[in-house]
């Protein structure tokens, strides 16, 4: 499977489209939008979250709710392209048109891609790198996310994520009795923390930095249960599963680091304390005693989560 998003900020949509889904799955517009109205929830979001209320479109691909096997074309509009029209339209521009423009971007911000990119496609405008480089532009990257999901599920597949860290609030109870329950307890948390103490200090944190101005960072942990052994590779450096996970996670915009199990931990330790002992089950097979690798070695999956 491979897809691509197209799409501005501001523009009349964000797409994408995904090629290589199996022929016969059932999937809905509800199953996306579910999906998509979870990335619009959580404490101290901005001012674009209020105006945007995410729908996906299925656009091909899909008959009747079973995919057909030829590439799925999901859509996304934009409620404040009404606002943009002018500014963000395709149509060509007179030069008087042009000095008049309201919105023009000339003060790049650190952190973001406006000066990098503007200095490398010779825009003058910066509003013209920004509007792709958005965050904006992750409401389709779910939407795909969504269908691969619904594949995952099929196969019993589980995928569940909740949040360590905030600023220097970390989750103490992080211990949970299975992925059902972190599901069911982060959904209800306004920081999808497990921990609820440590998600009002975290809540406190985001109105602080709000407050002064500023923004405030965070560590995420997502958890995938029923892998199979040996999904991904070790025959090639780009089919390599951590490698992909990886560069995903860090094409996310403000993402700076990504670790496997104990991660960046393991610099501090003895070979013998990082690896997972293997150990054979009649019942389960081969499984670890521990999962300090997080469930990849050499580029595939060991079946631990």
């Amino acid at each position: 499977m491979r897809y691509l998003t197209a799409g501005e900020s501001h523009g009349p949509q964000l797409t994408t489209i995904i090629e290589g889904v199996p022929a016969g799955l059932y999937i809905t517009e509800e199953d996306i939008n579910f999906e998509l109205a979870r990335r619009q929830k959580g404490h101290g979001r901005g001012r674009r979250m209020q105006i945007e209320k995410d729908q996906a479109k299925i656009m091909s691909g899909v008959r009747h709710a079973r995919t057909l096997g030829s590439p799925i074309a999901l859509v996304v509009e934009n409620n404040d392209w009404k606002h943009w029209t002018k500014i963000m339209g395709a149509a060509p521009i007179t030069e008087d048109e042009e000095k008049e423009m309201k919105r023009q971007i000339s003060r790049p911000r650190p952190g973001h891609a406006d000066l990098n990119g503007a200095i490398k496609y010779n825009h003058r405008d910066m509003r013209n790198v920004l509007e792709r480089s958005s965050a904006r532009e992750t409401t389709v990257r779910v939407a795909a996310g969504a269908v691969a999901k619904k594949i995952l599920s099929e196969l019993g597949i589980k995928v569940a994520g909740h949040v360590l860290q905030i600023g220097a609030v970390k989750a103490e109870k992080t211990e949970y009795m299975s992925i059902e329950d972190l599901q069911r307890v982060t959904e209800e948390s306004p920081v999808r923390c497990y921990d609820e103490e440590a998600g009002k200090k975290m809540m406190a944190a985001i109105d602080e930095a709000k407050a002064n101005g500023d923004s405030i960072g965070g560590i995420v942990e997502v958890i995938v249960e029923g892998m199979p052994v040996g999904v991904g590779s070790y025959v090639h450096y780009d089919r390599k599963l951590d490698s992909k996970l990886a560069a995903a996670v860090l094409s996310i915009n403000a993402f700076k680091g990504v670790e496997f199990g104990i991660g960046f931990e393991a610099a501090g330790r003895n070979g013998s304390e990082v690896h997972d002992e293997i150990i054979w089950d009649e019942e389960k097979g081969y499984t670890r005693a521990t999962n300090r690798l997080g469930g990849l070695e050499g580029g595939m999956t060991t079946g631990m989560p």
